[in-house]
């Protein structure tokens, strides 16, 4: 191999680095703006703290930036409070830039509905239509949803809809790596002071996310999960349900299985 060649390989592998390194101290400055401890450096900081004890020093523990088998009780602040602070994440995350979807973006896409709600779904990302009215599933698969929740018997004004990502990937395409990475952190801190009872999943990259596996969406419905001790159940996207109206049936399932939860609880 010329050392041309071997050198355009090395300027090549050290830009990705770079890249990787620039997503994760982002990541970590919006970890530290909203509070929320996903990266490693707080599981560093609990190895560090417990050298001594039989651990070895330095070494960090590896586990998953989201711990979806976190139990910590929460205590649900009041409503007002609630609205307060989901306008003040809202103001932020309007004037999001960390990464390149704010450049084709027209609306942020937040979330809607109530801050008391129970039930809160949260989807993959914005579409067209989304993205002009700046509201998430207002399109045809919107109207799906809507049709869902009211057949399990609620108001769509009473549930809290979301995505991971608050703005339209160009052409809707799935979303980057670093776009999941980047956003995270705007839905977590929704997830937190909604805290809901349930959270839906709505199809794979929601599930995938949400509880930090590679697992295929079909392998994670119908199930119930946790995540920051609060109960989750995936399954498919309404605008999968659209190209598949046969799998209907087994959303219609798991929407059951978070009707009859809701109700016992």
């Amino acid at each position: 191999m010329s050392s041309s060649i071997q050198i355009t390989k090395e300027r090549k592998a050290r830009t990705e680095i770079i890249s990787l390194l620039d997503v994760l101290f982002n990541k970590i400055d919006l970890e530290k703006q909203f509070g929320v401890n996903l990266l490693w450096f707080s599981q560093r900081k609990k190895s560090q703290e417990s050298a001594g004890k039989g651990a070895v020093p330095g070494k960090i523990s590896q586990k998953p930036l989201l711990d979806a088998n976190k139990t910590t009780k929460k205590i649900k602040p009041g409503k007002s409070k609630k609205i307060e602070k989901l306008n003040e994440l809202q103001k932020h995350v309007n004037n999001c830039t960390q990464c390149g979807l704010h450049k084709s973006r027209t609306n942020i896409v937040f979330g809607t509905g109530s801050p008391d709600a129970d039930l809160m779904f949260v989807g993959e990302a914005p579409g067209y239509y989304e993205d002009v009215k700046g509201e998430p599933f207002v399109g045809r698969a919107g109207q799906l949803l809507t049709k869902i929740i009211e057949a399990i018997g609620f108001k769509r004004s009473e549930v809290y809809i979301a995505n991971i990502l608050k703005c339209r990937p160009p052409e809707n395409r799935n979303p980057a790596a670093n776009e999941i990475i980047l956003c995270t952190p705007h839905l977590i801190k929704q997830i937190d002071i909604i805290n809901p009872k349930i959270i839906c999943a709505l199809g794979t990259f929601a599930a995938q996310t949400l509880l930090n596996t590679r697992e295929s969406i079909g392998s994670l419905r119908g199930t119930f999960h946790e995540y920051q001790g609060t109960k989750l159940l995936a399954t498919y996207h309404p605008a999968y349900l659209l190209r598949n109206p046969k799998e209907k049936k087994k959303t219609w399932e798991d929407m059951k299985k978070i009707r009859d939860f809701l109700n016992e609880a």
